[in-house]
């Protein structure tokens, strides 16, 4: 395993210093959340974090059932108020068992394409193997019952990878270092379609194949 190992706060934060980084987030502009094993909650980041600057005491323990305060085995609980977008991550985990990670973003491409009316074009092999495909959810307010039920709703067939009409992208993964990997790819799938759409040749930017879309519908094993 070469990705980072242990507590999955760690993990966590190592997602949100690479993604300020990397320009998908502006400081505090997103939240990220990872399911604890063996327990129906999961350690989401506290309101107001930076997330290039996360550390253990920067998550709150919440239970997935009903979105109160949970006590980790011997673990204080730090008595941090959760991000605003709690009910959107809750709401994910409640309709998605398969989900052990979600990251919600801001990414400036996906959504300056959004804004454009443009979709985000599967290109390579490896924007098909890890988003498969992105779904938009039309804007609802940030933060409230209505957004949060409307993309448990569009992600409970199986899609890992929307864009939050107006309001940035949340992806989701088995593990967090699944999650982080489609939150990478799904910006650079956003970039090539941009810069096709600048070049005026968005019409001619083809699709990954479909050989290679049957394999990946056929067998889990393809690899990239």
């Amino acid at each position: 395993m070469n990705y980072v190992p242990g507590d999955l706060r760690d993990q966590l934060a190592h997602v949100g210093y690479d993604v300020v980084q990397a320009g998908l987030v502006v400081g505090s502009g997103g939240n990220v959340s990872a399911r604890i094993p063996d327990e129906d909650a999961i350690w989401v980041t506290a309101s107001g974090v930076w997330l290039d600057r996360l550390s253990r005491s920067s998550f709150a323990a919440v239970r997935v059932e009903d979105g109160a305060r949970a006590t980790i085995g011997d673990l204080p609980t730090p008595r941090i108020e959760p991000t605003s977008e709690l009910a959107l991550h809750l709401a994910l985990y409640r309709a998605r068992p398969d989900v052990n990670a979600v990251v919600h973003l801001h990414p400036q491409t996906a959504l300056l394409l959004d804004a454009l009316g443009e979709h985000i074009r599967i290109v390579t092999t490896d924007h098909a193997y890890y988003l498969r495909r992105v779904s938009t959810v039309p804007f609802r307010l940030p933060g409230g019952p209505e957004i949060a039920a409307l993309t448990a709703a569009m992600a409970a067939d199986g899609t890992d990878c929307l864009v939050l009409s107006h309001h940035g992208c949340v992806v989701m993964g088995d593990s967090v270092e699944l999650a982080h990997k489609r939150a990478r790819n799904l910006e650079e799938a956003a970039q090539l379609t941009y810069r096709a759409l600048a070049a005026g040749r968005l019409e001619n930017l083809r699709d990954c194949p479909e050989e290679f879309l049957d394999r990946l519908s056929g067998s889990a094993a393809v690899s990239v």
